[in-house]
């Protein structure tokens, strides 16, 4: 029998000593690659284009089975919040609204 010190099932890492970093760290990255992506490599900028992309392919990653890795450290929670806070960066690659504060365009 191997000893591991973090197993991923179902796409939730899971560590020895049962903490949530590595998963929050996991789904930072993935989250701000397709940001990443939307900002790359797609030209329109519309809020009609930017939104949906941004809930179908940035939010998965932050939502994804949350209810089993909830993270509850403040440094688990902060890092998560962050991406959420890359809405920010989302709204401002829409040209109508990006001269609005942030409050405005959400």
């Amino acid at each position: 029998m191997q000893l591991v010190n973090e197993e991923k099932d179902f796409g939730v890492t899971v560590s020895a000593d049962m903490k949530w970093e590595r998963q929050c760290i996991e789904a930072v990255k993935s989250a701000n690659k397709m940001l990443g992506l939307i900002i790359r490599n797609f030209q329109d900028k519309s809020k009609d284009t930017v939104m949906p992309l941004y809930k179908s392919l940035v939010r998965p990653h932050l939502e994804y089975c949350c209810q089993v890795w909830s993270p509850y450290l403040s440094k688990d929670i902060n890092l998560i919040e962050g991406v959420q806070r890359s809405l920010r960066r989302a709204t401002k690659l829409i040209k109508d609204i990006r001269h609005l504060s942030y409050d405005e365009r959400l």
